[in-house]
């Protein structure tokens, strides 16, 4: 029996563990950190785990790193080489719109697994080499908008994973190579300086792909190929030896009219030439314009920008070493319009993208409420975020900025943490986290056709918990009240226990007469001023939410009483009034059966006394939250929440800010 004890100790022990990636990883990511300057502070602690890094993602047993996505993060310099190619189980790396600058790292197409290449949108130079073709996995390649040369290497035949390749906006000359890669799904060469016919193979994707290229032609342009056109590489066209300067001249040609081709080359030289400076002013007012677009609002012209080397005060790793300060003043001098950011807060921190691919992101409208509108956006590199596009913001920058870093502070399951936020003159966005199960409302009242997902009372009974328990934290660990309680904010998850309420405290920012009459039912009859809320107010609307899952009604759509009002309060207590206390249930609790019946008119209970007209009737927070748990402790509901608040001494919530 101590044998066994021991055993199952040391098996205690060994799972506890906290597992982390082979030092040489570790040691990879330090140096790659201390030569590459950086203006953002990424944080990356020695005392830190690798696998919490900023950008940094590892497989599900912290075993080793297989993702690295640092974009838009200020990046400056050459990438020290021997750094990241020693990190051999990576998939995924991304260190786009950056400043990066010389060669594209050899060492990273020694990479066996890498299935993702982002370095779009840098300044990285020279040529694309052929051990290219060493990256088997590969299936996604970004290297557009760089200032890439020479020719596109045969060599990418070899990928025969490959689905999107994008080289777009770079400097690559000569003819395109044949590739005949079956998966390619998104391929782009456009405006670089390639020439000849573009080959069969290529010929499947839309003319855009190959736009902004003034010597290519044929399928899927409109431009023929004709004879003055360079040919495919490996098939030279047959000349008399006299050709003029501009190309040579097929000899059927010559023959057809003398010094011909002479005169065709002048003219496609001066006609070239034309549509080329017209093909730069208008790329270069196009950008201007997208620039503007994306920013909200143009910076004025920077010299330089500075730099935040990595700092041994706020525990990051090492000194800059690897870059002259020559080649960061000219890339510096390379970015020369200064743009808005997003601001990470919180964990926000864990996210790494920018404005740029966020507003690049494909985007679904999710629903449009009394705050703004919310979108999904999944991200290039798959990443899925909601962004909320505020409306009718009063607050200034300063005032914006302040109450949303103080959101980030908020951690708790069942308060949906803010991730990041922009501010500028036109465009005020929130981003969150995205919760695919969508949210109560949704669930609630969605269509009742086949296929639906019925909400059980168990399942009721840990949403209405939930958002008791959150509310109660506001209030009692931040003094903030929701101010936006509805079913359309409280957000499902796998974990019932889980389920969290979003766009809380965010009444301050909008402008009083942004007030919404009646907020859908669960305004509190008291509150007059939308951006002042109660700690009161909120158990009110708790209360409307309580009766919601108890009736299965909207609160828009339960009764209209004589002024033309919503009230579902009033309709419950009507009901109740004539003892047909049974016919308030929602009729889906009815017909599923069991024996919740004495649970649901206890909760019913607690949602009368929380919907009392008079303000200091109704209970605090912490008594709702007790209350419930009561209600359901002969089902389990409520050891995970007590005990993380005892152990977390949460006061009891019971004061009005």
């Amino acid at each position: 029996m101590a044998a066994l004890r021991l055993l199952l100790l040391a098996l205690a022990v060994a799972c506890c563990a906290v597992a982390e990636p082979p030092q040489q990883e570790r040691s990879a990511l330090r140096a790659f950190l201390a030569g590459t300057p950086h203006e953002r502070a990424l944080a990356w602690n020695a005392s830190t785990p690798a696998c919490a890094w900023v950008g940094v993602t590892c497989d599900a047993a912290n075993a080793t790193v297989v993702a690295l996505r640092l974009p838009g993060v200020g990046l400056i310099g050459r990438v020290p080489q021997g750094t990241l190619g020693a990190l051999r189980g990576l998939r995924v790396l991304s260190l786009r719109s950056n400043r990066l600058f010389g060669d594209v790292p050899g060492d990273l197409f020694s990479l066996p697994d890498l299935r993702s290449l982002f370095l779009q949108g840098n300044l990285f130079s020279g040529s694309v080499p052929p051990d290219v073709a060493k990256l088997t996995a590969l299936q996604h390649l970004a290297l557009s908008h760089n200032n890439l040369t020479g020719a596109i290497p045969f060599a990418l035949n070899g990928l025969a994973n490959l689905r999107s390749l994008r080289l777009d906006g770079n400097h690559f000359s000569g003819s395109l190579p044949s590739l005949t890669l079956p998966l390619l799904e998104d391929f782009n060469v456009s405006y670089n300086q390639l020439n000849g016919s573009i080959p069969a193979s290529l010929a499947r994707f839309p003319p855009e792909s190959f736009a902004g290229n003034l010597q290519l032609c044929g399928k899927p342009l409109s431009r023929p190929c004709e004879p003055f056109f360079p040919s495919p590489a490996g098939a030279p066209t047959p000349t008399d030896g006299r050709g003029s300067g501009g190309g040579s001249v097929p000899v059927s040609e010559k023959k057809k009219k003398k010094l011909s081709g002479a005169a065709v080359a002048a003219i496609a030289v001066g006609g070239g030439a034309a549509a080329l400076l017209a093909l730069v002013l208008l790329v270069v007012c196009t950008a201007a314009s997208r620039r503007r677009a994306a920013n909200g609002e143009v910076g004025k012209t920077a010299a330089a920008r500075g730099l935040t080397p990595p700092s041994t005060a706020s525990g990051e790793l090492g000194e800059v070493t690897s870059s002259t300060s020559k080649e960061i003043a000219l890339a510096a001098a390379a970015a020369t319009v200064e743009r808005s950011r997003l601001v990470f807060v919180g964990k926000g921190a864990a996210y790494s993208f920018d404005l740029e691919e966020l507003l690049r992101a494909s985007a679904e409208v999710l629903g449009k409420g009394s705050v703004g509108t919310s979108y999904k956006a999944v991200l290039e590199e798959g990443a899925t975020v909601v962004v909320k596009r505020l409306k009718e913001v009063a607050a200034s920058r300063r005032e914006f900025s302040a109450h949303l870093d103080s959101l980030g502070k908020v951690d708790h399951r069942n308060l949906l943490p803010v991730r990041g936020y922009y501010f500028s003159k036109d465009e005020k966005l929130l981003v969150c986290d995205y919760l695919p199960a969508g949210s109560l409302s949704a669930t609630l009242h969605g269509s009742r056709g086949t296929g639906r997902r019925t909400m059980d009372w168990d399942a009721r009974m840990r949403a209405a918990l939930s958002a008791a328990r959150g509310v109660a934290h506001l209030h009692a660990a931040h003094s903030l009240a929701h101010g936006n309680l509805k079913s359309s904010n409280l957000l499902l998850r796998p974990d019932p226990d889980a389920t969290a309420l979003s766009d809380y405290c965010l009444h301050q920012l909008f402008a009083p007469l942004s007030a919404r009459p009646n907020a859908g039912g669960y305004r509190a009859p008291e509150l007059v001023d939308a951006r002042r809320p109660t700690f009161k107010s909120d158990v009110y609307s708790l209360g409307v939410l309580f009766l919601e899952l108890l009736t299965g009604k909207s609160p828009g759509n339960a009764s209209v009483d004589g002024d033309g009002a919503v009230d579902l309060p009033r309709w419950v207590q009507s009901v109740v009034r004539e003892e047909w206390t049974a016919e308030v249930f929602d009729v889906e609790l009815v017909r599923l059966g069991g024996s919740a019946e004495e649970e649901m008119v206890a909760l019913l209970q607690v949602a009368m006394a929380c919907v009392a007209t008079a303000p200091d009737a109704r209970p605090d927070t912490a008594d709702v939250v007790k209350m419930i748990e009561e209600i359901g402790s002969g089902h389990g509901r409520t050891t995970t929440e007590e005990s993380e608040d005892r152990s977390r001494g949460t006061p009891p919530a019971g004061t009005t800010p």
